[in-house]
């Protein structure tokens, strides 16, 4: 089938509007706690938070999510959802804490950044090269220049690793000048998920995250987590120290961080972390305002909540 025979999106059915427009009556929409909330500690971003491969390919971006200017929910869309989208366009670095930033709205995830006494950790780079890079070069532009002395990955699944060859390079972390930090299962994580069942998965998270349609009101809109997935160079670096048990504490460029292990939670291989010195805890993906995704369509291992 051409493009030219694809089917147009049709309006919402009489019974999804009305089931869409009781929500309004049932949930407080005039609470705006949550747009102050995305606004906090902003310091800048890229236009459209545009980013591209070397060959000008567009791996993200956010022009195409203009429509979501429009404050009304349209009858297409759950009005919680709609309100998430919005949320979910902030894009650009924010401080969290002096000394401990984030990058937000340039992938489906965010990257972290705390300040070392030597460079800066990188925590969760991201799915691909293209937008971790970019991220990373608008924190040298706000914070200035300073090099990676480590990464850390919260858990196994690629938004929180794909980018990491657009933060470090491979030879500092095999010379031993970066160490690159994972919870124990990490790597056996990601050989089930990417490689023994990767080529179903792909196909199927492409039903989950929607990133093929057209962007607007009747096509994609958000996927809760973030708007969808970026389509850059995707890498890992195998990680040089593993957390193996709870509890464990580890001096990192001078950065005090406590473990915390969380296997089987968002992530088969899973930790959360706590930083002394600013008194802030890292829970990765275990906490936030999306309803835990329990069974995922991209066919990811069963979250057991009743083991938890």
């Amino acid at each position: 089938m051409s493009q030219a025979d694809t089917p147009s999106p049709r309006p919402a059915q009489a019974a999804v509007q009305a089931a869409l427009a009781a929500v309004h009556g049932t949930l407080p929409f005039a609470d705006r706690q949550d747009f102050t909330d995305a606004e906090r500690g902003f310091l800048g971003t890229l236009p459209d938070a545009a980013i591209a491969h070397e060959s000008g390919r567009s791996v993200w971006g956010m022009a195409d999510y203009a429509f979501l200017a429009a404050d009304a929910a349209p009858d297409t869309v759950h009005p919680s959802l709609w309100r998430q989208a919005q949320l979910n366009c902030r894009h650009g670095l924010f401080e969290v804490v002096p000394g401990i930033y984030q990058v937000r709205g340039f992938d489906i995830s965010s990257m972290t950044l705390i300040e070392g006494e030597r460079g800066v950790i990188v925590i969760d780079p991201l799915i691909s090269c293209e937008p971790a890079r970019a991220g990373l070069e608008l924190y040298f532009r706000h914070r200035g220049k300073r090099p990676v002395s480590a990464v850390i990955y919260t858990h196994s699944h690629v938004d929180h690793w794909g980018g990491v060859k657009g933060v470090v390079d491979a030879e500092e972390v095999a010379g031993g000048r970066v160490p690159v930090i994972a919870p124990s299962g990490f790597v056996e994580a990601i050989a089930q998920e990417n490689v023994l069942a990767g080529p179903a998965m792909i196909r199927r998270a492409h039903y989950q995250f929607g990133p093929l349609l057209p962007k607007g009101p009747r096509g994609q809109v958000d996927a809760g987590l973030g708007k969808t997935t970026s389509s850059g160079a995707v890498t890992l670096i195998a990680p040089t120290d593993l957390i193996q048990r709870d509890l464990e504490t580890r001096r990192v460029d001078g950065v005090e961080i406590v473990f915390l292990m969380a296997p089987d939670s968002e992530a088969p291989a899973e930790m959360h972390m706590y930083y002394p010195a600013f008194g802030c805890l890292n829970m990765a993906e275990n906490t936030g305002k999306n309803v835990n995704n329990l069974l995922r369509f991209r066919g990811a291992e069963v979250r057991e909540t009743r083991a938890r």
